[in-house]
């Protein structure tokens, strides 16, 4: 009886110590996860895809909306659809590469932790491994800068589109000390640059303004604007974090690169 109950607990004991091998394996892993960055990436890859997808579509709403009240010809505008149609190729491509560039700095985050020295062996810095987290730095800072003026510059659109929606209300609800009636309060897209000045007709007022306001490709394109500048917005802070964890995985390698040493950021 007495060698069962022994052979009994030695099995318990080695099950609880398997269950706290299994458990402290979980946790040494999940201590080593780049949290960082991988919260960077997510921001990125939903910013990038809100910027992109709602971008393209609203720049064909905004095209299409021209072309039907604002220029007739097509040669006054011809200049801008060149241009918008560059914009949505431009788009593809930054969709496509921020997608590639986002998976190697998680990459990066993952290898410059501590779980790679636990998974396999001893982890030792090079010049070459230095050099490459220091151009992801400077990259990294570029495209920051980079993408502060693309968040600045996506403002513009939901600024003109805003503007248009706001004549459009006071069109529908006039205020009583006003001098001008709906007919008199216009909106002339010419003074924005976007078309040249001899269009026509470049302007529209009074019941004309409202009804465009009222289409589905305005109601479109303006919301569509407004996400694509939040998701601009999303992309400029995960380049910050981004920002962050590169420089300190970077300072970490270069000043402890002789120590044994990994980083978790």
């Amino acid at each position: 009886m007495k060698p069962a109950m022994e052979t009994a607990a030695e099995e318990n004991t080695e099950q609880s110590q398997e269950k706290k091998g299994c458990f402290e394996c979980c946790i040494k892993c999940l201590g080593g996860v780049p949290y960082a960055s991988l919260v960077a990436t997510i921001l990125c890859f939903s910013g990038v895809a809100l910027f992109c997808g709602c971008g393209h579509v609203a720049l064909a709403g905004t095209i299409s909306i021209l072309e039907q009240h604002f220029s007739t010809n097509a040669s006054d505008h011809a200049l801008l659809s060149e241009v918008i149609q560059l914009m949505q190729y431009v788009i593809y491509g930054i969709a496509s590469f921020f997608f590639l560039y986002g998976i190697i700095l998680l990459a990066e985050g993952f290898y410059t932790t501590s779980a790679v020295k636990e998974l396999h062996g001893e982890f030792k810095t090079t010049v070459c491994g230095r050099c490459i987290s220091g151009m992801f730095v400077f990259l990294t800072y570029v495209l920051g800068l980079a993408w502060l003026g693309v968040f600045g510059f996506s403002a513009v659109p939901v600024f003109m589109f805003y503007n248009i929606w706001s004549t459009c209300e006071v069109i529908k609800s006039p205020q009583t000390n006003s001098t001008a009636t709906g007919s008199q309060i216009c909106v002339d897209i010419r003074q924005y640059g976007i078309i040249p000045w001899n269009a026509l007709p470049g302007r529209a007022c009074g019941s004309t303004l409202e009804s465009i306001c009222n289409t589905n490709e305005f109601y479109m394109s303006y919301h569509l604007f407004i996400v694509a500048c939040a998701g601009a917005g999303a992309t400029v802070i995960a380049l910050l974090i981004y920002m962050m964890a590169t420089t300190y995985n970077f300072a970490v390698l270069k000043f402890k690169s002789r120590e044994d040493c990994c980083t978790k950021f």
